[in-house]
Parts: structure tokens; C-alpha cells; sequence
């Protein structure tokens, strides 16, 4: 076998390694864009019902006048005190929501965003009425059901969700469950969390810390 040279040695083993680099990027974006599992933390402790959510949803995602895609309760407590607990769309594992539509325009994503298709969309109402959260609504600008979708337009950029940004105590916490160094996966591991409704069996991917049983339902 002929020598070669230590200069076209160096070069090999340069455009191996860099052909390695290459490999293991692919790799970890693969595993990242197809292993995501997007979801939310919501310290109700942290509310004080500001509403700031609500209309930064609004404004962002043209909401019209009289429904919601997030909306703040208020609760009184037995002892006379009071807890703000925002909800919308859970984003179930299980949605029940899905099932029930005749023509596939709601639909579940690759990384568990539950979304509609206003295009199938015919307004017969049936996923509304399987929603078990009241997260869904007829949209009259668009003939279809509507809700929130955890503004999958900005994550897709990078961005969070408008009513996380605009959240002045940062009560609301977003993020790939899937990737155990994300802060809401590392919340959700450490803190002893509540989600809505666990008896439907859907599986809700938006979990609380500091919920009251009254505002459980």
C-alpha cells in the first residue's frame, strides 16, 4: 500500500471529521423536530387575573369580539379568598375532540398540537360539543370551529405562545415535554402538578401547580 503524505493525511482525517459533525447535527435536529411534545405550565399562584394573556391572544390571533381562545375564571375559595385560573385548549393526548368530526379537519400533529383545518371545517359543531374543557368555538369570520393553538405560527419561529410573552409574572411556562433540559419539563418533574378533567381519559398536556378543586371541574 502507498504512503500518502502527512498533509494529505491531515486533510482526510479533517474531512472526516467534519463529515462526522455533519452526521450527528442531523441526527439531533431529526430527533428534535420529529421527538417534540409541546405543553404548558400554569402556576395559578402567580395570577392575579390581569387579563394581559386574553388580549395578547386576542390582538395576535384575531379573535373576535365575544368568544376565546384563552380565558381567565375567577373563583372564590371556601375561606373567602380568591384564585384566577387561566384555561383554553389542553392539547390532548387522547382529544376527544378528533374523533367526532366527519371530515378530518381536527386533526393531532407530529410533536400533539390538536388543530383545525378551516378549510374541511363544514361548522357542524360535534367537536365542540366533545371538547370537555368548553375550549372551542364558532368563529364567524371564518365559518369554523376555532381555539387555541398554542400559536403554532410563532413556535415554528422559534417564538413562544402570545399569552406565555405577554404574562407579567410569568405564570405561564412553555416547552418541549419531550426534552428533559426544557424548563417546563423540569418544572413538571419537580413540582407536584394537577391537570383538568384527568377522568375524560384525554390526556391534557397543560399542567397546574396551586389548583383549587373549585376550579378544577
Amino acid at each position: 500500500m502507498s504512503s500518502i503524505s502527512r498533509r494529505e493525511f491531515v486533510k482526510v482525517a479533517a474531512s472526516a471529521l467534519v463529515a462526522t459533525v455533519a452526521l450527528s447535527a442531523s441526527k439531533a435536529t431529526s430527533r428534535e423536530v420529529g421527538g417534540r411534545r409541546w405543553a404548558m405550565f400554569i402556576d395559578v399562584s402567580k395570577c392575579y387575573g390581569c387579563m394581559a394573556c386574553v388580549v395578547a391572544c386576542a390582538a395576535e390571533n384575531n379573535v373576535p369580539v365575544g368568544v376565546f381562545r384563552t380565558w381567565v375564571e375567577r373563583h372564590v375559595l371556601p375561606g373567602g379568598g380568591v384564585v384566577f385560573v387561566p384555561k383554553q385548549c389542553n392539547h390532548c393526548d387522547n382529544p376527544p375532540c378528533v374523533k367526532p368530526c366527519p371530515t378530518g379537519a381536527t386533526y393531532r400533529t407530529a410533536d400533539g398540537l390538536v388543530l383545525v383545518d378551516p378549510g374541511k371545517c363544514i361548522g357542524c359543531g360535534a367537536c365542540i360539543v366533545a371538547c370537555p374543557y368548553g375550549a372551542r368555538y364558532f368563529n364567524p369570520l371564518t365559518g369554523a370551529a376555532d381555539k387555541c393553538t398554542f400559536c403554532d405560527h410563532r413556535i415554528k419561529l422559534g417564538r413562544l405562545p402570545a399569552c406565555v410573552e405577554a404574562c407579567p409574572t410569568r405564570a405561564r411556562v412553555f416547552g418541549d415535554l419531550s426534552d428533559p433540559g426544557s424548563e417546563v419539563r423540569r418544572i413538571v418533574d419537580r413540582v407536584q402538578t394537577r391537570v383538568l378533567k384527568p377522568e375524560t381519559g384525554a390526556e391534557p398536556q397543560i399542567y397546574y401547580y396551586a389548583l383549587p378543586e373549585v376550579a378544577s371541574k
